[in-house]
């Protein structure tokens, strides 16, 4: 079985945790899109794991982990990831493989990224400054491109390099009236890339369709969620690159038809990092408590989360563009305590009703959200391994939120652990 796990709302949603059980099954797991930008958390044994590049899978033991063609690839914080892990006597460098075709985010990235977002002021996004933009706008552009297999031949990168460096500094001194950036210490960082990197550069495409036809079982991992998606998302506020299941055959190389389960990862609530709109947001009490009760801090930047009720219609919207097959409803236990939880089932705009999730943010910022109440439950969930043991109130929430999707939930976290997970 080939498995291909996304988020269905704005990131954060638990996928780490979806992907290391996942993995059990698997082989080898795959990440095909984004960057740095994503954390990924896994809890073993209360050891948290927070990962942003290295695919969730590489903390099963014996899974070949794979960095594909479109993650945009920060070699200083792969190197960091490789080094934490090993470290905890967590082997890596034996079963990881980066592609040479992925592009290779470097410090004038991130210094075009905090420039950028600085100019804009009241305007801006809301990046994690990490780069990611600024990588993928040059790969789209091509000529001031870097790509990890530029790593092997160090005289004909530091020419490459030449070249970018004195066009990014026109950028910097001429329109941010920024210091400019060395070439010398850029280049010697990226020696020291290549001393550590280079060897685990291959092509993942040619890999991964070797290993489908030997018959080998394939997790692919998408970073941040489907409403981030740069085409089918909220945008602007949204990520640089298709983070729906849509971008894996183009961030791996592999065709969709060949995943067997797509598996969509939400929160039993909503949560959104940075501006954008987001209709069932709480800016009160109720919003504090989840945020509190959550720990829904970024694992990248530690920005508190905004949070908010359920959106059934935004997450309808990514199960569709996604074909979801099942889905994992992560964070169960957070919502433990509260006497009443809303729903919201459609959006009116005006006289009308909205059941198809608007991602035009014009539109999206005129909708008003419809609510469905439902009874909430004080009981301790975070034991629970079975359905049946949860309270009846928790049972009828998820069995509602099912009816809405059109999907079965299959797995429902109830708390951080890797195993505070109900299999259904």
């Amino acid at each position: 079985m080939n498995y291909c796990v996304v988020g269905l709302q704005w990131g954060d949603e638990g996928k780490g945790k979806v992907v290391d059980v996942l993995a059990r099954d698997c082989d080898i797991v795959v990440r095909y899109n984004g960057g740095a930008n994503a954390g990924h958390t896994v809890v073993i044994d209360q050891t948290r794991f927070a990962l942003h590049l290295l695919p969730s899978g590489v903390l099963r033991e014996g899974i070949i982990c794979v960095i594909a063609n479109a993650v945009v690839v920060d070699p200083e914080v792969l190197i960091s990831e490789i080094d934490g892990l090993t470290s905890k006597g967590i082997d890596v460098c034996n079963r990881l493989l980066v592609s040479e075709n992925a592009h290779m985010v470097l410090d004038y990235h991130k210094l075009e990224d905090r420039l950028r977002e600085q100019a804009l002021g009241r305007h801006k996004i809301g990046t994690t400054a990490r780069g990611i933009g600024p990588c993928y706008a040059d790969k789209a552009g091509r000529t001031y491109a870097i790509r990890m297999s530029d790593l092997r031949d160090l005289d004909n990168l530091r020419e490459k390099l030449a070249v970018v460096v004195e066009f990014k500094n026109k950028l910097f001194t001429a329109v941010y009236g920024a210091e400019p950036i060395g070439l010398d210490g850029l280049f010697e960082k990226c020696k020291y890339y290549a001393s550590r990197l280079a060897n685990l550069l291959t092509d993942t495409t040619e890999f991964l369709h070797r290993s489908i036809k030997e018959g080998k079982s394939v997790l692919f991992e998408g970073a941040q969620g489907s409403l981030l998606d740069l085409d089918h998302g909220t945008f602007p506020f949204v990520t640089s690159s298709n983070c729906s299941l849509l971008g894996m055959p183009a961030g791996s190389g592999v065709p969709g038809k060949l995943v067997d389960v797509s598996v969509g990862v939400c929160k039993a609530y909503m949560t959104r990092v940075g501006a954008g709109p987001f209709p069932t947001e709480l800016d009160n009490e109720v919003g504090q408590y989840i945020r509190q009760k959550g720990q829904e801090y970024g694992t990248t930047t530690g920005r508190p989360r905004r949070c908010g009720w359920f959106d059934a219609v935004a997450v309808r919207y990514a199960v569709t563009i996604n074909a979801i097959d099942q889905i994992a409803m992560m964070h169960l236990d957070t919502l433990t305590g509260q006497d009443q939880i809303e729903v919201c089932k459609a959006y009116r705009i005006g006289p009308d009703l909205i059941e198809f999730f608007p991602s035009n943010i014009d539109r999206l910022r005129l909708v008003q959200p419809i609510y469905h109440s439902l009874p909430g439950w004080r009981e301790d969930i975070s034991s629970a391994c079975r359905f049946e043991q949860l309270p009846t109130n928790a049972q009828r929430y998820i069995e509602y939120i099912e009816g809405l999707l059109g999907r079965p939930i299959r797995m429902i976290g109830v708390g951080p652990s890797r195993d505070q997970l109900i299999l259904r």
